[in-house]
This record gives structure tokens, C-alpha cells and sequence, in this order.
């Protein structure tokens, strides 16, 4: 039997929202019997998008933008907390909230530690994302939001095949789940999603302009040490950095080398402008 899941490139996707438009043209308005009933126009989002900020500079921000559907977990918290059997895993791994044995649940909003459960005020009761459900006991190879995506950043099939496009797709990457710390063991994977980064702008003190071409040097306290250099705007960044404890040095012919102790605590940490002065 299957194993569907799915995989979403955060370095392709553009934040269309091309996937969320499909998902709502395919639910709003339509009943899908035993799997599902409409989605209301406004207020739910199956498919939804956060935003990330990445500040890399005041005049170099960078939006992550990241998909969201429901995980289709493989120890789903909405099913521990339902009654009477309202939150189902089918065979091939899709997980299904019944729309009538459901009805009344709202409790099941809350369980879902992602909050990717919405309450359907009108029918009185929970719904999510099914993976576009009716459409692969139909035939389709995937959901709407995934046959929607213009880049092709999202990919779907059946993880226990080795000649699938997702099992394909996943060989030798990195692939994580997002917020694994929740102990749900979701079905959605990730690749590039956000690590915390560090960044700064260098300015020859003497000019005061950009400083281009500086060393820039990132030393941990276990002994790494990363390298880099300035751009035109002299700016530089180090992404995917671990939480810790660094020194930050630049050097520059000319100029008197400088350095910097600090503490990296936040998902991403813009250290300013540094001055340079002549040596």
C-alpha cells in the first residue's frame, strides 16, 4: 500500500500562492462525501503560507516563503484527541477527519499542534487539508495545490516506492520537518528551510562608504571558523549558523583589523554598521 507525503524546495518557491488558489477553487463550494464538506470562502486556509523575513541589511530583506498544509502525521495528535473514531488514518497514509462523526469536535482545532485545523462555523465542525483525497481515489497522481505550483517547488507521491517521484526527489537531500519538536511525525518534508543567520555592514570609516572586498572572519568557540567577504554594499552574511558563542573579525588593506565577541541567540542577528579606521 502507499505511503503518500509530501516534499516542498523553499529555494524554488516564489509565494505565488498559486497552491492555496487551487486548493480553495477545489474545495469552496464542494462536497466530497466521507472525506470532506465545503470549505467556506473566507477564513480557512488549508493551504497556508507563513512569511519569513530574512534581514540581512536594511536595504537587503529576503521573504521565506513556506507552504503549510495539514502533516498527515504519522502519530497524529488530532486522532488521540477525537471521539468516536472521527479522526482516521487511512492505509495509505492520509489523515481524514469524518465530517459527520466530527461534528460538535472543536476541541480537535486546538489539538493539532500546527494549527492546520479550522472550524467550519456553519456544518459545526473541524476541517483540514485531505490531500486532496477524492482526487487520488480518482486517479490523480496528486493534489491540487502540488499540480498547481508554476516552479514545481512541491512534490507528491508515495514514499514507500523507490521509483516514485517524491522517493527520487528525496534521494541524497537533507530533507527536515518543520517544528519536528512537536513529536507528531509528519509527512511533509522541507528543504531549505530558514537557519539562523548573521549579518552586518562594513563602512571605511575615513570615506564613509561601503567598504567592498573586506575579510570577514566567523570563529567559534569550538574552534570552527567560516570566511567571507563584503559585496559592493559591504555588507556580508552567515547563514546556517548554530546557536552559540562567537568572534567576528574583519581586515582590510589599509585599515586596522577589528574584532567582535558576541552571543548568538535569535534566529538571525543584523550586528550594524562597523567602522573601519585607517591603520
Amino acid at each position: 500500500m502507499a505511503k503518500y507525503a509530501m516534499a516542498i524546495d523553499l529555494n524554488y518557491c516564489i509565494g505565488c500562492y498559486n497552491c492555496q488558489i487551487a486548493c480553495k477553487d477545489e474545495h469552496v463550494g464542494n462536497e466530497y462525501p466521507s472525506i470532506t464538506k465545503p470549505q467556506p470562502t473566507f477564513g480557512h486556509f488549508w493551504m497556508s503560507i507563513q512569511e519569513i523575513e530574512r534581514v540581512y541589511s536594511p536595504s537587503n530583506i529576503e521573504v521565506v516563503y513556506i507552504p503549510t498544509p495539514c502533516r498527515h502525521c504519522d502519530d497524529p495528535a488530532c486522532m488521540k484527541a477525537a471521539k468516536d473514531g472521527a479522526v482516521y488514518k487511512r492505509e495509505d497514509g492520509i489523515v481524514i477527519i469524518d465530517p459527520e462523526k466530527a461534528k460538535g469536535q472543536r476541541g480537535l482545532v486546538e489539538a493539532c499542534p500546527y494549527g492546520s485545523i479550522y472550524w467550519n462555523e456553519e456544518e459545526e465542525i473541524p476541517q483540514k487539508c485531505t490531500f486532496c483525497a477524492h482526487l487520488l481515489d480518482d486517479g490523480w497522481k496528486e493534489p491540487r495545490c502540488v499540480q498547481s505550483c508554476p516552479v514545481s517547488c512541491m512534490v507528491f507521491g508515495d514514499l514507500d516506492d523507490p521509483e516514485s517521484k517524491i522517493s527520487k526527489f528525496l534521494e541524497g537531500k537533507d530533507a527536515e520537518a518543520l517544528e519536528p519538536e512537536k513529536g507528531t511525525q509528519p509527512n511533509v518534508k522541507y528543504l531549505g528551510l530558514p537557519k539562523p543567520c548573521l549579518a552586518g555592514t562594513v563602512i571605511f570609516g575615513d570615506k564613509d562608504e561601503c567598504a567592498k572586498g573586506v575579510s570577514v572572519f566567523l570563529e567559534g568557540k569550538d574552534g570552527s571558523r567560516r570566511e567571507t567577504e563584503t559585496d559592493f554594499f559591504g555588507d556580508f552574511t552567515f547563514d546556517n549558523i548554530q546557536k552559540a558563542q562567537y568572534r567576528i573579525g574583519f581586515e582590510a588593506r589599509g585599515y586596522r583589523g577589528r574584532s567582535v565577541d558576541f552571543d548568538m541567540a535569535a534566529d538571525e542577528l543584523y550586528l550594524g554598521e562597523i567602522i573601519l579606521d585607517p591603520a
